[in-house]
């Protein structure tokens, strides 16, 4: 594993942000670089990355909300968030091709978790694809079955951690 930094993200990360979500979720999945541009705006201190060699290797981003589960709407509509909300959404989880499959996206993982307990959340909830489902189990999450979203017209899976 090389060596590497995690912090939040800034507006001047959108461009390589942006690139990164292409190289890690089909097109109708990806967010826009437009859409990565309000959410930095809003809420750039729920996005987490992971750099070595002076490139982000692995993010993991999402907005802070009452609500209790993921709407397809928060992905585009950054002026949800809510700074003092009880859950921690996560709308991504990724990390570079060249990079996966080294632990990389679970050290980002474990950060969230305990930024989201430092801020006395209620817990975490994220959606993903059903081969996923055993990784994120790992880290506490529970599988609350199928999600409500038609995001990227794909069949998600609620999860969600309780703190």
């Amino acid at each position: 594993m090389k060596e590497y930094r995690i912090r939040q993200a800034s507006i001047a990360d959108l461009d390589r942000i942006a690139e990164l979500e292409k190289l890690c979720f089909p097109k109708e999945e990806a967010a826009s670089r437009e859409t990565f541009g309000d959410r930095l705006m809003v809420y750039a201190n729920h996005f987490w990355l992971l750099e070595a060699d002076e490139k982000i290797i692995s993010m993991v981003n999402g907005m802070v909300t009452n609500e209790p589960d993921l709407r397809d709407e928060m992905y585009y509509d950054a002026s949800m968030h809510n700074e003092y909300g009880s859950w921690q959404m996560i709308f991504g989880v990724e990390t570079h091709p060249d990079y996966q499959k080294k632990g990389y996206a679970a050290i980002l993982m474990n950060r969230v978790i305990e930024d989201a307990e430092s801020n006395k959340r209620a817990g975490l909830v994220l959606t993903c694809k059903e081969k996923l489902i055993p990784y994120y189990e790992k880290f506490g999450f529970e599988n609350e079955g199928l999600s409500d979203s038609e995001h990227g017209r794909t069949v998600w899976y609620q999860m969600r951690k309780k703190l």
